[in-house]
């Protein structure tokens, strides 16, 4: 079981919907049974609030399912138990660096964008931000980054060898 906490400030706009976006990619490729993924927040605003409205219209726009969420904050039990704790931006690496006790010790801890191209290079890129929709008002440019940051994922597990060879992952 691959175990996957993606992360971004309030936990109702970028990592929901990347929640929604890899659980909707590992459906489609019939993985289901070796995933489970959730999502949280490093600060505790918006606790018990389900994904923006932004977020819930744009995955409704794109046909993608929304996983029924309520917000919640990452805890240093997060960061023992998931695999992968994915972050939005270079603030939420710090913040979860810092709740996971200081250090990512156990390497776990990545920035969504560092997957991007993954397929291509084999490398981490020097990731730029997941921009905010919550200031931007912009969740195309979201949605396209988080799209893009699952697939670079799920090639990265795949050239990794945890997940089968023979899958091809929608473009």
């Amino acid at each position: 079981m691959i175990k996957v906490l993606f992360i971004c400030h309030g936990n109702i706009c970028r990592s929901t919907m990347a929640e929604s976006v890899l659980t909707y990619l590992v459906h489609q490729l019939h993985l289901d049974n070796q995933f489970e993924i959730d999502s949280a927040a490093t600060s505790r605003e918006e606790i018990g609030n389900p994904p923006h409205y932004g977020t819930k219209n744009k995955l409704y726009e794109e046909n993608i399912p929304l996983v029924p969420h309520r917000a919640r904050q990452m805890t240093r039990d997060d960061y023992l138990y998931f695999d992968y704790l994915i972050g939005m931006d270079s603030a939420n690496i710090r913040n979860m660096t810092r709740i996971a006790g200081g250090t990512d010790s156990q390497d776990k801890i990545y920035k969504m964008l560092s997957f991007v191209g993954y397929e291509d290079t084999q490398k981490f890129t020097g990731a730029r931000d997941v921009a905010d929709p919550w200031y931007t008002g912009n969740f195309d440019e979201t949605y396209e980054d988080v799209v893009a940051g699952c697939k670079g994922f799920l090639y990265y597990l795949q050239q990794k060898g945890d997940i089968s060879k023979e899958i091809e992952i929608p473009r």
